[in-house]
């Protein structure tokens, strides 16, 4: 299951971050990014509180009950091994983290599902890619940039490393061209403000802009 996940993961290119949205809206948002050509989600988890973390758990279990293969769910933000745990049984497909945490990639692993952990470092990545990570996500991607990227992945050429983190329609061609296998893209596409006002048009529209953006390379 998790090398079909990741083939499509790694064929459609771009993760929409869904991040502080709440689960009455998630099917109206998901819906509005696969009209618009996205079919990878990821919902994070919000470790503010348990109540906001508990309805990322739902969020996830309506987009998989909703669309079944339509859509790639995942999680993001998960920094334990019981949070791998609980989106797995949810529904997600691939757990996703802003750090590189050993035990929460090999419990990843152990489920057999796809592990996305975060690095920024050569060393972070080289470590978290032993340790069984399918993908790396490089983050903060928007920060050090395109040129950061590719002077990672010239020695690190066998590792697989998406950019997260400020990537907008105008900059995510140089990702992808600097040598990233696809993109994370969260507040540039998934606009709370947007969501609340209903407008999941715009929504869809951004996407189109992101799959256009990426076509044919």
């Amino acid at each position: 299951m998790s090398q079909k996940v990741l083939d499509k993961i790694l064929e459609s290119k771009i993760i929409a971050i869904v991040r502080g949205i709440s689960s009455d809206k998630i099917i109206s948002l998901v819906q509005a990014m696969l009209d618009g050509g996205i079919c990878c989600v990821e919902v994070t988890f919000d470790q503010s509180s348990e109540e906001k973390a508990k309805d990322t758990l739902v969020s996830i279990s309506k987009i998989k009950e909703h669309f079944g293969e339509k859509v790639m769910v995942g999680a993001g933000t998960v920094l334990t091994v019981e949070q791998v745990h609980k989106a797995v049984e949810a529904g997600a497909e691939y757990i996703i983290s802003p750090n590189t945490d050993l035990e929460v990639i090999r419990e990843t692993k152990k489920l057999d599902k796809v592990s996305i952990p975060g690095a920024l470092t050569p060393s972070e990545a080289v470590a978290a890619y032993n340790a069984g990570a399918d993908i790396i996500k490089l983050f903060p991607a928007g920060v050090f940039g395109a040129s950061y990227i590719k002077a990672v992945k010239a020695p690190l050429k066998h590792i697989p490393i998406t950019a997260v983190g400020g990537v907008s329609p105008d900059n995510i061609a140089e990702f992808i061209k600097a040598g990233a296998v696809g993109a994370g893209v969260g507040g540039n596409l998934v606009s709370a403000k947007l969501v609340d006002e209903g407008k999941f048009d715009e929504i869809a529209a951004i996407a189109k802009e992101y799959v256009d953006a990426i076509r044919g390379l």
